[in-house]
């Protein structure tokens, strides 16, 4: 096999591509491998996410990177609205959070915009993660390429992480819990009443176990989520609803899990289109403590995969920076990236014990019976 550039990059999502333009900044050989064929293969994927100030805005910063972030975030959707499931509102806050929205696939443009082309090898999934004879990193990819000769590899490569057997045993386990996702686009008949009812930002609606989540997008449309607790395997048994026949998914919902809701939900339902599911995993606190492994280490949530709770891009954008920091720092005699990594990991596992936690603490409030038990939950 040919030398290969000293640190691979597996996955090139926000937080790959992050810790990529960390590097770039400071002139260190990298090379991003992933699986999309293009940068724009995987279209608006993603939704809508918020960058808080202290981690993903300061990453962004860091990266040189944030006025352009600023080009397209939205600081007039941060607003939550609470409600009950009968459409009554019982708190809306956030509207002063420096916590800008922008869109997944405007986050990723900017990063990759600011990325060499050569340095991004697309069209390459990872199948698997091996240890060579000589103890470093073997990758195999599905297209056929192996490549070894890496002096870091880093896991970037989310919560079904190839590379994360070579550090951990861990494995995601299903939360017990689903949001079945749907749009409400812009030239949608529902659309008009959408907007005028939740505006900017989320409306979050609590009630029997089954949120209701609608959420604006940069393109004006809305973006819906509708919580559902049931086995993982729900939408793919074979009694299962089709997600591809719209009719029968709506029925579905309405007929199983909303039918006492305000007529409000059950229009949302009617009109929504684009169904697509979304089972909650997670890992555990405890398998947050690995004994670091030279040449290896995990980044976002290949490494703390928790359920949503509006920490998961900034603590992986956070990842990105610390590992970053770490790699650049002026070192001894000592070898500088199992170094780094120590460190990077004392740092991280904290962080990912505390976000897996906020995440069932999320997860109970957000799929409690009322909106009141949420917001006690949460401290509000």
């Amino acid at each position: 096999m040919l030398s290969q550039p000293r640190i691979a990059i597996i996955g090139g999502g926000p937080c790959g591509l992050t810790l990529a333009r960390l590097l770039e900044c400071k002139g260190i050989t990298y090379t991003v491998f992933e699986r999309d064929s293009s940068a724009t293969s995987n279209g608006a994927a993603g939704g809508s996410l918020d960058i808080h100030a202290e981690t993903g805005q300061r990453a962004l910063r860091e990266a040189g990177l944030f006025e352009e972030f600023k080009k397209f975030a939205r600081y007039d959707d941060t607003a939550v609205a609470i409600a009950d499931k009968r459409g009554k509102r019982v708190l809306e806050m956030g509207q002063e959070r420096d916590a800008p929205e922008i869109d997944r696939s405007d986050l990723r443009r900017i990063l990759l915009e600011s990325i060499p082309k050569d340095k991004i090898k697309w069209g390459h999934a990872l199948a698997s993660a091996e240890r060579g004879g000589e103890g470093s990193p073997v990758l195999k990819f599905a297209n056929g390429a192996v490549l070894d000769g890496f002096k870091l590899v880093v896991g970037a490569d989310g919560g079904w992480s190839k590379v994360r057997r070579l550090v951990t045993q861990a494995t995601p386990g299903y939360s017990g819990k689903t949001f079945l996702e749907s749009r409400i686009n812009t030239s949608n008949p529902l659309y008009a009443t959408t907007a005028s009812k939740v505006g900017p930002g989320m409306l979050l609606s609590i009630g029997a176990g089954q949120p209701i989540v609608t959420q604006r997008q940069g393109n004006g449309s809305y973006r819906i989520y509708y919580g559902l607790q049931v086995p993982v395997d729900f939408f793919h048994n074979s009694n299962a609803v089709d997600l591809r026949d719209a009719e029968a998914t709506r029925n579905m919902l309405l007929r199983d899990f909303y039918a006492d809701w305000a007529d409000e939900y059950k229009d949302l339902i009617r009109h929504a289109t684009d169904f697509r599911v979304w089972p909650l995993h997670t890992l555990t606190v405890e398998d947050m403590d690995w004994k670091s492994v030279p040449g290896v280490t995990l980044v976002g949530d290949a490494a703390h995969l928790a359920i949503p709770n509006g920490e998961g891009v900034n603590l992986a954008m956070t990842d990105a920076l610390e590992l970053a920091s770490k790699i650049v720092e002026p070192r001894g005699t000592e070898d500088n990236f199992e170094r780094a990594v120590r460190e990077y990991e004392a740092g991280m596992f904290p962080r990912g014990r505390a976000t897996i936690g906020e995440g069932w603490k999320m997860a109970d409030g957000m799929f409690g019976e009322s909106p009141e038990s949420f917001l006690q939950l949460m401290g509000v």
